[in-house]
This record gives C-alpha cells, structure tokens and sequence, in this order.
C-alpha cells in the first residue's frame, strides 16, 4: 500500500488544508449538480460527494445528504477487497451500488470512486454518490427485485473506459440516456476533485496534506469526546412507532443510549426484516447515528471519520434496522429517519434545550413512471416531498422543509410540467398541521397532481398512523395521509395507476411543539391565526 509518512502539522495549516478539503467537495458536488441531466439531480439536488483517505475513512464530506454516508463509508473498503492498491493506477474509476457487496445502502444510489495518485503515489479518493430514479415499478419482496446489483468494479481502467460494463449497466436501466449523462457528471465532479487533491499537494506537500488529514480526524475525536462528555452520565431509552403502507401493522423501534464519560453506546432494537423495502443494512444505521449524534453533541464537529471513534453502535442482525441479505432496502429511508426521532428522544431527557421536537419522520415520495405519448419513451420521475421540522427550545420549528437524513429540494412546479406528463394541481402548508407549544412545531406540505397520461405510481409515506411527539409540554404535530380522485383502482402496497386526469392528494407530516401551549404569547397566537400555522378555536 503508498503510505507516505506523517508529520507534525502547525494547527493554522490543518484549518488551512480542512478548509480546503470543504471547498473541494462542495465543488465536486457543484460541478455534479450544474452537469447532470436527470430532474433529480439537477434540480432536486440528490447526490454528495466527499474525500476518503487510502484505507476508506471519510476525509471530508460536502454538506448535502447525511443518508449517502452510508453509500461511502462501505464502498472503499469493499474495492480493496477486490483491487490491490498495489495494482491501481491513474485513471481508473470503480463503480458499485450493492447494500451487501457493494458498501451501499440501496439501488438507485450509484457511487465512482477514484483512486488520486501525486506523483505516482496514491493520497486519497475522490468519491461521490447520484440518485439514479430508475428503478421503478419493481417489487420489493428482496433486492433481487429491486434493480441491478453491481459490486464495486473497474468502469474505468487507466482512464480508459470499460465500454461493456457501461453497456451492461444501460441495458438494465428504464431511462438509459439520463443515466449515461449523470454518470459522465459524475465522472466529471470525481475528475475535479483529484486535479484539485493534486493542485493541494503541489502547494504544501504531499506528507503535510496527508498528515493534515489525520490531524483533522484526530480534532474531530476531541470535539465529539468533548460533546458527548458535556451530557451528563446515564441510560436513556426510548420508543417509537413505525409505519408503512407495505405493512399493515405498525412496527416498535426502541434505543438504548449509555453514556459514560466520553463514550456512548447506543443499542437499537427492532422487528425481524419484513419482506418489504424499508429495511436497512448497517452502514444506512452508521450514518444515521453519526448525524444525530453530532447534532446534538456539538454541530460544528467536523465530518470526517474521527467523530466516530468515541460511538459503540449496535443492532441485532436479521432486524428492520440492521438486515441481512437478501432483504430488500429501497426505501431504507424510512427508518432512518425514525431512528433519529429515537435518538433525539432519547437524549431529550438528558439535554432537552439541545434536542428539537419529533420533525415529520417521513420521507413522504411519490415515484411516476409511464410512456411518453407519441415516442413511447419510458420516464421516470421520483419526487420525495418535505414536512414539518421540529419546534427548538427558542424558536419555532420550520414550515415545508426536508429534515434529517435528507437534504434535497422539490422540483420547481414549471420544470415538473415541462418535463413529465403531470400537472400540480396544488402545492400549499397544511393549515394547523404543526404541535401546539410555547414554540410551535413546522407544518406539514400538500401536493396535489394529476396525471396528463397513463402511468404507474407508488406513494410512500410514514406517520400516517403515528404522530410527531413533543418535548417538554409541546403537542404533536399532525400525521400524515394519501388519497386518491374517485375511479382510481386499489393500491396494494403503496402501488398502483392512475389514468389521465386521475388525482392524487399527498399530505406529509407535521412536526412537533416545544413546551407548553399556554406560554406562547398572544401576539405569537395571533400571527399564527393570520398566517395559517393555527386553526381558530
């Protein structure tokens, strides 16, 4: 393995190199957005993009969507199982989006990762990860329904591109000519991150560069130590409720957080996995963890690999939260997003002015796929729709956001309506859908859309039986629901068609309140009367 050996590194020149390492991938993950093709990308922002040191721990990580830190943190390791170091070279390119064999945490989440060599000797990697909405109107009964698997394999060998793999992977995809241009953005944002590694080792040296790296995961170990250290010692526990339109009962998911000096161990338990695509494997938990984690011991801790040093993380195998193949894992979002509400309950008791209310839970999604008419061309297009965020201990928790594990936009109404065969009817804060609190909590969203042609849709929602809790007094928030025009035929597991002219209402979760209804003031009441946050009496 190309080691170079460290040094000691001043700290103004570690902040210096950090720095450097943030704008790296925020400019990877810019460059990505602005020369993608696909609606998902370009516009709703569904990709990350993040620096690896040569063992596959997390340099740095662009501030985009905590969830794809699954995707990255298993990849890199799951390479090196397969390819030497010793046999890379400049140039080449690995492509994986397996959740057993690939280091992903599902499909659709297709990850390049390219080894950066300076002056012949490998530093780093540069690794980013896109959304592919094209694995529609499949099954999730087991990931062998779910899409193409594809561990982690040269796409690209000494810059020269593997054309049958890439055909392999066109032939199993309903809208080749979108994933052939994200991928060539892909390509295009890893290709920026290396000459920019490069240009960053030219300027200070490549053994100050890399001994910087690990003086940043060092620092990043302090911060969390120091943040776990500042919640007082103790066991805290706590429960929520699941639900999913692919089953009919709703599920317990529980934690068990110790902490103790320094360290915290967090213990989760869930149901067995269901066959049905929300389970998640143990990378997807990993990133969960570390972001709300972090969120709550201190914020401004670095992301990089050292914050999770001091966390001890566990789930039994063969449950929701931590599956095992074959289970099927398209919608792993879901949970994630509850094993947060778990988290933040739990340390709730501990450090309340640190947690925020419940926020919606949900990824509320809706996925089209039809026909164009006339060409006959498949399309696809997947929109995951905000809620409620949680109200905090000094303000108001807010309206129509993406919370959590997510970090995408919503697509523009006029760039949804030129181009797909769809029409938003509606799009509008659900009126009283926010806790009641001394600080209320974030409104819900609906969006309404009809179908200008024949298509396939599956909805996806959760809190539609459970409700965003509280903290300290506040009330919960509203659940979510969907519903549909009259004359659509049944939708077994969230799965269905609708034909032209057919509706379909989407109405996603609330969000908590914090403290007692009785202390917000009077002016607060009546500006949220006006402004629709609070139904009159």
């Amino acid at each position: 393995m190309n080691v170079t050996a460290t040094v000691a590194v001043d700290p103004i020149t570690v902040e210096v190199i950090g720095s450097s390492f943030a704008s790296i991938t925020e400019e990877m993950g810019e460059a990505l957005v602005k020369a993608s093709y696909s609606t998902n990308i370009k516009e709703r922002r569904d990709c990350s993009t993040a620096l690896f040191d040569i063992a596959g721990d997390t340099l740095c990580q662009a501030e985009h969507i905590p969830m794809h830190l699954g995707s990255f943190i298993g990849i890199i390791p799951h390479i090196l199982k397969r390819h030497p170091i010793a046999e890379m070279k400049p140039g080449d390119v690995f492509i994986g989006n397996d959740a057993y064999e690939g280091g992903g945490t599902h499909l659709p989440d297709i990850v390049l990762a390219e080894p950066i060599f300076h002056d012949g000797v490998m530093v780093a990697w540069a690794v980013n990860t896109a959304h592919h909405s094209d694995f529609a109107d499949r099954g999730h009964a087991h990931i062998y329904q779910e899409g193409l698997r594809i561990p982690p394999i040269r796409l690209y060998d000494g810059g020269v591109l593997m054309k049958d793999v890439q055909e392999l992977i066109l032939l199993n995809c309903q809208v080749p000519r979108e994933r052939l241009s994200d991928l060539r953005a892909q390509m295009a944002a890893n290709r920026l991150g290396v000459e920019r590694v490069r240009a960053l080792c030219d300027k200070y040296g490549r053994t100050t560069v890399l001994s910087a790296g690990k003086a940043l995961q060092d620092y990043a170990e302090r911060k969390m130590r120091a943040g776990i250290a500042s919640i007082p010692d103790g066991v805290y526990r706590f429960a929520d409720l699941f639900d999913n339109p692919e089953v009919e009962e709703p599920m317990e998911f529980s934690v068990e957080i110790t902490v103790a000096g320094e360290e915290m161990k967090l213990a989760f338990e869930s149901p067995p996995q269901a066959r049905a695509g929300f389970n998640m494997v143990y990378t997807a938990l990993l990133s969960t963890v570390y972001y709300a984690v972090k969120t709550v011991a201190d914020p401004t801790i670095p992301p990089n690999a050292g914050l999770a040093r001091p966390l001890t993380i566990t789930a039994t195998e063969g449950t929701v939260l931590n599956c095992l193949h074959p289970a099927a894992v398209n919608g792993r979002i879901a949970p994630c997003q509850r094993v947060v509400d778990l988290i933040h309950g739990a340390l709730a008791q501990a450090v309340p002015e640190r947690v925020i209310a419940a926020c919606s839970g949900a990824v509320a999604s809706a996925t089209f796929m039809g026909a164009r008419p006339g060409s006959g061309d498949l399309w696809v297009y997947l929109e995951t729709i905000g809620g409620g965020s949680g109200a905090r201990a000094t303000k108001d928790g807010l309206d129509g956001v993406h919370v959590h594990m997510t970090n995408t936009s919503n697509l523009p109404v006029e760039a949804l309506e030129v181009e797909y065969p769809l029409t938003l009817l509606r799009y509008e804060l659900v009126d009283g859908s926010g806790g009641q609190g001394r600080h209320r909590g974030g409104m819900g969203l609906r969006r309404v859309y009809r179908a200008e042609a024949p298509c396939r849709l599956n909805v996806d929602n959760s809190r539609l039986n459970s409700r965003p809790w509280g903290i300290a007094g506040g009330e919960s928030g509203q659940g979510g629901s969907f519903a549909f025009s009259d004359g659509v035929g049944p939708f077994v597991r969230g799965d269905g068609a609708l034909e032209a002219g057919q509706i379909v209402e989407i109405i996603t979760p609330g969000a908590g309140g914090y403290g007692p209804p009785s202390e917000r003031s009077a002016q607060d009441k009546a500006r949220d009367i006006a402004e629709g946050r609070l139904l009159p009496a």
